[in-house]
């Protein structure tokens, strides 16, 4: 399976699809971590047959409702995040992950991006976030970056 990078599909596609983005998602938790969990989740055995996930237009969409709808202790779902359902306990107050769209950035890839000051691949996410709720017509909200916060691993 040919992997992608953050940077191939925010700065090399105009369009990313979402093949690609959730490929990478499901990779970039700790290589296979989600497979397993997200395949039995959808009844498919995506440990033994990870191309699914990029070949098969059905699992990739199911895939991607997984991982936003499934919280993954100590990490919130997307979802709660996003609708204003989850609560921050007092460590991730310490931690300053704070409700907003800066979570949700640390729950996809925050070993990798979070904690990291002014990071490039987050003010492009960010900046993507930005024109998709203007298309839509709602508020981003508070808290966009994810630059002073501990990644939910740490």
């Amino acid at each position: 399976m040919a992997l992608c990078t953050w940077k191939e599909i925010f700065r090399t596609r105009p369009n990313p699809n979402f093949t690609c983005l959730i490929t990478c998602i499901l990779t970039f938790q700790n290589n296979n971590y989600n497979y397993g969990p997200c395949g039995r989740a959808i009844g498919v055995d995506l440990l033994n047959n990870p191309d699914l996930v990029a070949t098969d237009p059905v699992i990739s969409f199911k895939t991607t409702i997984w991982f936003w709808m499934t919280p993954q202790s100590p990490k919130p779902s997307c979802h709660d995040v996003i609708i204003g359902r989850w609560n921050p306990s007092s460590g991730d107050r310490s931690a300053n992950r704070l409700p907003g769209f800066g979570v949700i950035t640390n729950i996809i890839n925050g070993g990798l991006e979070c904690g990291c000051g002014n990071d490039n691949r987050v003010q492009d996410r960010i900046g993507f976030y930005w024109r998709y709720c203007g298309i839509l017509g709602v508020s981003t909200g508070d808290n966009l970056d994810c630059g002073n916060q501990r990644s939910f691993g740490s």
